[in-house]
């Protein structure tokens, strides 16, 4: 039938429609005052929601309203103050950082990647217990490869990757300049052309979760290059100037904001390479600088890569990663971390932080 049927009912009152087949036991009451709508059916099948995205939510919900959240793949309800899945379940949101990778050593190793940063929503279940890992920064080695960053996860649900080494290169040897793949790749080491020594390629990220380092330099006639940044959460490493005589080491990428805790903070900055004479800057986000002597560590907590050092001591560590899990709503409903609460827009937001690993009761 074409149109539409438009039915007013008096003050205070409602009108109710009853099917002619009464078989089908066909019921349509609409209150006035509250306007809602109730379609009950004998008849097999199913009812059916409103369906959207996200995005498409109502602008100026009300409590009560239901529909089907097609980004998120559940039935979801408006409580007065924001949306939850029906049935118990209930949606956070996440942000999971792995540690970040260690920074290469012995004449001007790369930068350490970024650990792998995930932001994502879930749903989860009231009484369960979720396993919450917080990844260890990887540990800087000297005259050796170091180590890549340790994963962060949420169960099996949300697994981030760590990040990357960076490679080292030895006066005799190019074996180990190449920079390990990881959440963000770690930074090729320098390359000399009197000694025959190539370079070291950049290791890659994992899609989604961060960026290749960059490739070490090779330095002018009879001088070595320097090593190039790791790769961050948010951008590439920065590749060190090739063909002149001891160029800085190259920059590390930049991490990605995040305001999950109700501030905007970088996490996951990639580690500085590092130059025979001069350093370089870790990428913003905790990324540790690279240096001609030591190279610094990567921030604890934040995913960053460690720097690398061009002496003979050992690179820096990868900086550990953190979990943190938030949900709207002025009452906390779930246990684990650090529990801290903020508000904006008019709305409240209770935030689980794990700097260690432990669990997450929801």
């Amino acid at each position: 039938m074409a149109g539409s049927i438009k039915l007013a009912a008096p003050s205070g009152g409602s009108v109710t429609l009853n099917a002619v087949d009464t078989a089908s036991n066909f019921v349509m009451q609409v209150p006035a005052a509250a306007g809602i709508l109730i379609n009950a059916d004998s008849a097999t099948g199913a009812a059916q929601l409103p369906v959207g995205t996200t995005a498409q939510r109502p602008a100026s919900p009300v409590t009560g309203q239901t529909r089907f959240n097609t980004t998120l793949n559940v039935a979801e309800v408006y409580n007065g103050t924001s949306w939850g899945a029906v049935g118990g379940l209930y949606l956070v949101n996440t942000l999971v950082v792995a540690g970040g990778g260690a920074g290469g050593s012995f004449y001007d190793g790369g930068g350490g990647g970024a650990g792998g940063l995930l932001a994502s929503s879930i749903v989860m279940t009231p009484g369960t217990a979720y396993t919450i890992t917080v990844g260890a920064g990887g540990a800087g080695a000297s005259a050796a490869p170091a180590s890549n960053g340790g994963n962060s996860s949420i169960a099996a649900l949300v697994v981030a990757t760590g990040g990357g080494f960076g490679g080292f290169a030895a006066l005799s040897s190019s074996a180990n300049a190449n920079g390990a793949n990881g959440g963000s790749g770690g930074g090729g080491a320098a390359g000399a052309t009197a000694s025959g020594i190539t370079p070291g390629t950049a290791g890659t990220g994992v899609s989604g979760q961060g960026f290749a380092g960059a490739a070490g330099s090779g330095g002018a006639s009879g001088s070595y290059g320097a090593g190039s940044g790791g790769g961050g959460a948010g951008a590439a490493g920065i590749a060190a100037t090739s063909g002149v005589a001891n160029p800085p080491g190259g920059n590390g990428g930049a991490g990605a904001a995040s305001s999950i805790t109700g501030t905007s903070v970088y996490y996951a900055g990639g580690g500085g390479g590092a130059g025979g004479i001069t350093g370089s800057t870790g990428g913003v986000g905790g990324g540790g600088n690279g240096s001609a002597i030591t190279g610094t560590a990567g921030t604890a907590n934040t995913g960053g890569g460690g720097g690398g050092t061009g002496g003979t001591g050992a690179g820096g560590a990868g900086g550990s990663g953190v979990v943190i899990i938030s949900y709207p709503g002025t009452g906390q409903r779930a246990t684990g971390g650090t529990v801290t609460t903020y508000s904006s827009g008019g709305n409240s937001w209770v935030v689980h932080t794990f700097t260690t690993s432990g669990t997450f009761t929801a």
